[in-house]
């Protein structure tokens, strides 16, 4: 999939995502480790691909959660509850 493909699709490597949204690369391969965000795809290199709408909303939610100091558990519940 060429990276025009990619855009066109909303598809966003890991580097392309942290920029959009703001945080460290490591960052995003944390909460994809813990189960906060979700990888949709892979490139043939094996760069993972994120959606970049589901994926800021979520970034964003995570953020405003962490502000109240709840533990990973809990916002994974709410992510989960705001998918339904």
């Amino acid at each position: 999939m060429t990276r025009t493909m990619r855009l066109a699709n909303g598809l966003l490597k890991i580097g392309e995502m942290a920029r959009e949204a703001g945080v460290l690369v490591s960052t995003i391969r944390y909460y994809t480790d813990v189960g906060l965000l979700r990888v949709v795809a892979s490139t043939q290199g094996g760069y993972r691909l994120y959606d970049r709408r589901d994926t800021l909303e979520r970034i964003h939610t995570i953020k405003t959660i962490n502000g109240r100091k709840w533990t990973l558990s809990e916002i994974r519940v709410e992510l989960e509850k705001r998918n339904q």
